[in-house]
Protein backbone atom coordinates (compact mmCIF):
# COMPACT_ATOMS: atom_id res chain seq x y z
CA UNK A 1 0.00 0.00 0.00
CA UNK A 2 1.26 3.07 -0.60
CA UNK A 3 1.59 6.27 1.70
CA UNK A 4 -1.34 8.13 0.29
CA UNK A 5 -3.35 5.24 0.20
CA UNK A 6 -2.69 4.68 4.02
CA UNK A 7 -3.25 7.70 5.03
CA UNK A 8 -6.60 7.67 3.26
CA UNK A 9 -7.52 4.49 4.68
CA UNK A 10 -6.63 6.30 8.31
CA UNK A 11 -8.58 9.52 7.76
CA UNK A 12 -11.54 7.69 6.42
CA UNK A 13 -11.59 4.79 9.42
CA UNK A 14 -11.59 7.70 11.38
CA UNK A 15 -14.35 9.30 9.60
CA UNK A 16 -12.76 13.16 9.33
CA UNK A 17 -13.63 15.55 6.50
CA UNK A 18 -10.37 16.23 4.16
CA UNK A 19 -9.68 16.97 0.97
CA UNK A 20 -6.69 16.33 -1.50
CA UNK A 21 -5.91 19.28 -3.23
CA UNK A 22 -2.95 18.11 -4.83
CA UNK A 23 -1.36 14.48 -5.51
CA UNK A 24 0.14 13.35 -1.89
CA UNK A 25 -1.07 16.07 -0.28
CA UNK A 26 -3.58 15.98 2.31
CA UNK A 27 -5.57 18.95 4.21
CA UNK A 28 -7.78 17.71 7.48
CA UNK A 29 -9.97 19.02 9.74
CA UNK A 30 -9.63 17.47 13.35
CA UNK A 31 -12.88 18.88 15.14
CA UNK A 32 -11.95 20.43 18.58
CA UNK A 33 -13.68 21.54 21.78
CA UNK A 34 -11.55 24.65 22.65
CA UNK A 35 -10.33 25.26 19.30
CA UNK A 36 -13.37 24.35 17.31
CA UNK A 37 -11.03 22.76 14.51
CA UNK A 38 -7.77 22.50 13.63
CA UNK A 39 -6.53 21.98 9.73
CA UNK A 40 -3.65 20.11 9.38
CA UNK A 41 -1.12 19.58 6.40
CA UNK A 42 -0.14 16.07 5.60
CA UNK A 43 2.29 15.92 2.81
CA UNK A 44 4.00 12.87 1.83
CA UNK A 45 7.25 14.25 0.35
CA UNK A 46 10.24 11.69 -0.93
CA UNK A 47 11.30 10.57 2.46
CA UNK A 48 9.15 12.10 5.13
CA UNK A 49 5.40 12.65 6.21
CA UNK A 50 5.34 16.60 7.14
CA UNK A 51 2.57 17.87 9.29
CA UNK A 52 1.70 20.77 9.85
CA UNK A 53 -1.14 22.77 11.87
CA UNK A 54 -2.10 26.51 12.02
CA UNK A 55 -2.34 26.92 15.82
CA UNK A 56 -2.96 30.81 16.50
CA UNK A 57 -1.43 33.93 14.97
CA UNK A 58 1.38 35.93 16.51
CA UNK A 59 0.32 37.04 19.67
CA UNK A 60 -0.61 40.55 20.45
CA UNK A 61 1.07 41.35 24.19
CA UNK A 62 3.21 39.07 26.62
CA UNK A 63 5.29 37.67 23.78
CA UNK A 64 8.18 36.51 26.37
CA UNK A 65 5.39 34.31 28.39
CA UNK A 66 3.39 33.13 25.62
CA UNK A 67 6.12 31.87 23.74
CA UNK A 68 8.00 30.49 26.86
CA UNK A 69 4.40 28.25 27.48
CA UNK A 70 5.11 27.12 23.88
CA UNK A 71 8.49 26.14 24.13
CA UNK A 72 7.77 24.10 27.36
CA UNK A 73 5.70 21.99 25.67
CA UNK A 74 7.96 20.80 23.01
CA UNK A 75 9.85 19.29 25.03
CA UNK A 76 6.78 16.33 25.85
CA UNK A 77 5.61 16.80 22.57
CA UNK A 78 5.65 13.82 20.28
CA UNK A 79 6.51 13.80 16.70
CA UNK A 80 5.98 17.29 16.93
CA UNK A 81 6.67 21.05 18.18
CA UNK A 82 5.63 24.57 18.11
CA UNK A 83 6.83 26.51 15.59
CA UNK A 84 6.56 30.30 14.09
CA UNK A 85 6.65 30.89 10.01
CA UNK A 86 8.07 34.23 8.41
CA UNK A 87 5.49 36.90 10.32
CA UNK A 88 4.96 35.03 13.67
CA UNK A 89 2.37 32.58 13.46
CA UNK A 90 2.60 29.81 15.62
CA UNK A 91 2.15 26.01 13.63
CA UNK A 92 2.41 22.83 15.01
CA UNK A 93 4.63 20.92 12.72
CA UNK A 94 6.40 17.62 12.72
CA UNK A 95 8.40 15.14 9.91
CA UNK A 96 7.88 11.05 10.26
CA UNK A 97 9.61 8.36 8.01
CA UNK A 98 7.33 7.15 5.31
CA UNK A 99 8.62 3.94 6.60
CA UNK A 100 6.69 4.24 9.94
CA UNK A 101 3.63 5.15 7.94
CA UNK A 102 0.53 3.18 9.05
CA UNK A 103 -3.30 3.49 9.84
CA UNK A 104 -2.27 3.39 13.74
CA UNK A 105 0.41 5.66 13.17
CA UNK A 106 -1.58 8.55 11.11
CA UNK A 107 -4.23 8.32 14.21
CA UNK A 108 -1.55 8.76 16.74
CA UNK A 109 0.00 11.64 15.26
CA UNK A 110 -3.39 13.40 14.21
CA UNK A 111 -4.44 12.96 18.00
CA UNK A 112 -1.07 14.52 19.12
CA UNK A 113 -2.07 17.67 16.61
CA UNK A 114 -5.98 17.26 18.03
CA UNK A 115 -4.30 17.52 21.72
CA UNK A 116 -1.67 19.53 21.64
CA UNK A 117 -3.93 22.24 19.67
CA UNK A 118 -7.10 21.76 21.88
CA UNK A 119 -5.58 21.26 25.26
CA UNK A 120 -2.98 24.64 24.53
CA UNK A 121 -4.97 27.07 22.80
CA UNK A 122 -7.00 28.63 25.90
CA UNK A 123 -4.04 29.42 28.12
CA UNK A 124 -1.81 30.81 24.82
CA UNK A 125 -4.36 32.86 24.24
CA UNK A 126 -5.14 34.32 27.69
CA UNK A 127 -1.37 35.10 27.52
CA UNK A 128 -0.90 36.47 24.25
CA UNK A 129 -4.28 37.98 23.63
CA UNK A 130 -6.07 39.10 27.24
CA UNK A 131 -6.69 42.64 26.12
CA UNK A 132 -8.11 41.66 23.19
CA UNK A 133 -10.56 39.36 24.56
CA UNK A 134 -11.24 41.88 27.16
CA UNK A 135 -11.74 44.10 24.89
CA UNK A 136 -13.92 41.62 22.71
CA UNK A 137 -16.39 40.75 25.88
CA UNK A 138 -16.75 44.32 26.72
CA UNK A 139 -17.99 45.25 23.12
CA UNK A 140 -20.87 41.95 22.79
CA UNK A 141 -22.15 43.27 26.23
CA UNK A 142 -22.17 46.78 25.05
CA UNK A 143 -24.17 45.12 22.14
CA UNK A 144 -26.05 42.84 23.65
CA UNK A 145 -24.21 40.25 21.46
CA UNK A 146 -23.88 36.48 22.50
CA UNK A 147 -20.23 35.69 25.30
CA UNK A 148 -21.21 31.51 24.31
CA UNK A 149 -17.46 31.55 22.57
CA UNK A 150 -15.01 33.31 24.85
CA UNK A 151 -16.69 31.60 28.38
CA UNK A 152 -13.23 30.03 28.57
CA UNK A 153 -12.01 33.57 29.12
CA UNK A 154 -14.46 34.50 31.66
CA UNK A 155 -11.91 34.30 34.71
CA UNK A 156 -10.42 37.64 33.49
CA UNK A 157 -12.46 39.13 30.53
CA UNK A 158 -15.55 39.77 32.65
CA UNK A 159 -15.18 42.60 34.54
CA UNK A 160 -16.38 40.78 37.30
CA UNK A 161 -13.47 39.12 37.42
CA UNK A 162 -10.73 41.82 36.66
CA UNK A 163 -8.40 43.13 39.34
Amino acid sequence: MTPAETIRQALDASELEYDEPREDAFFVKLPGTHKLATMTWLIIGDHSLHVEAFFCRRPDENHADFYRFLLEKNGRMYGMAFALDDVGDVHIVGKLPLASITPDEIDRILGCVLTYSDENFDKALERGFKTSIQKEWDWRVKRGESLANLKAFASFADPANRS
